[in-house]
Order: structure tokens, then C-alpha cells, then sequence
């Protein structure tokens, strides 16, 4: 691995933010809020929250997006096999001391790019992470969870000038040989 390229996701507990009661709620008992949760799979209403919720510029997303996401949402067993990652995601927490580690002892080049709007995961992660990664580069975006729907030529600027200052080592950033 030559680098990371981090967009809002969480290796440490700070990150999961005000969502943390919900989720932890729906691990602990997953019967009991199971139903709630696959409702929430299947609403249009809730699926355009998702997206827009928090963001600045909600006028940048095609409403497609949460159109489709509940068209596929809907599709025979995708609800089971959604829930069954949700739920599966409280594993991640057991990892993060590992994870964390890692990133410690390996200390990649890293590139950090946050929707300081997120409403998923929690702006605090980019500290945490910063511990971890005292030399990774951070960009605080004006956008929501879903930062490359609503601000791809920016993520897309700030990722071509990290990979640009990388050492090839022998490859271009495409991966073929030079």
C-alpha cells in the first residue's frame, strides 16, 4: 500500500458521534429495532436524509441518488442483507484499538477529505485520526457525509495533488510500470 485516501469514515469511537446511542441501541437489540430500521430502508423521505441531511448545498444532488438507492434497497433480499452489515458493523468497534495501532506504527501517507456537515460520523474523528496520522494532510469540506456527490471536482483537485506529491516507486499513480 503506498497511501490512504480517508472520506468520512470512522476507526475510532469519538467518530460515530450522536448517531453512536442509535446504533449501539440497535446492536445490543437487534430484534426490537430491526423493524424500524428496515422502515427506514424503504422510505424515500428518510433515503433523501441520507444524503442531503447537513449539507450546505443540498441543490448539488441529483435526486436519483436516493430514488435509486430505494429501488435498490427494495429488491428481494437486499433489506436482509443491509441489516445483517449494520448490524454487523459493532465488530468494527472491537477492531479500532488494531486499526488504530496500525495506523500508528505504519503511518502511510494519508490524505483526510470531511464534509464538515456530516451528519453519520462525527467531525471529532478528524482529531482522532490526526493522533494516529500526525503528518496526514486534512481538508474540511463544506459538505455533508457524502462529500464526493456534492463536491467531486474538489475531492477530485485535492486527491490528484496528494497523489502527484507521492514517491512512485517505480509505478505511475495509474499503476503501470514506468
Amino acid at each position: 500500500m503506498t497511501a490512504l485516501i480517508i472520506q468520512n469514515a470512522v476507526a475510532h469511537e469519538e467518530g460515530l458521534g450522536r448517531l453512536q446511542a442509535v446504533r449501539k441501541g440497535f446492536w445490543a437489540d437487534r430484534a426490537a429495532n430491526e423493524d424500524k430500521y428496515r422502515a427506514g430502508l424503504a422510505s424515500l423521505d428518510l433515503a433523501r436524509l441520507r444524503h442531503v441531511n447537513g449539507s450546505p448545498h443540498p441543490e448539488r444532488y441529483n435526486p436519483d441518488l436516493w430514488k435509486d438507492e430505494v429501488a435498490f434497497l427494495a429488491r428481494p433480499g437486499e433489506a436482509d442483507i443491509q441489516s445483517d452489515l449494520f448490524y454487523d458493523f459493532r465488530n468494527n468497534l472491537a477492531a479500532f484499538p488494531a486499526w488504530q495501532e496500525w495506523l500508528r506504527q505504519r503511518r502511510p501517507p494519508t490524505l483526510i477529505v470531511w464534509g464538515r456537515y456530516d451528519p453519520v460520523f462525527d467531525i471529532a474523528e478528524v482529531a482522532a485520526l490526526k493522533k494516529d496520522l500526525p503528518k496526514a494532510e486534512v481538508h474540511l469540506l463544506d459538505a455533508g457525509h457524502f462529500a464526493l456527490d456534492e463536491s467531486a471536482s474538489d475531492v477530485a483537485r485535492l486527491m490528484r495533488g496528494f497523489l502527484g506529491r507521492l514517491p512512485h516507486r517505480g509505478r505511475s499513480v495509474a499503476g503501470a510500470p514506468i
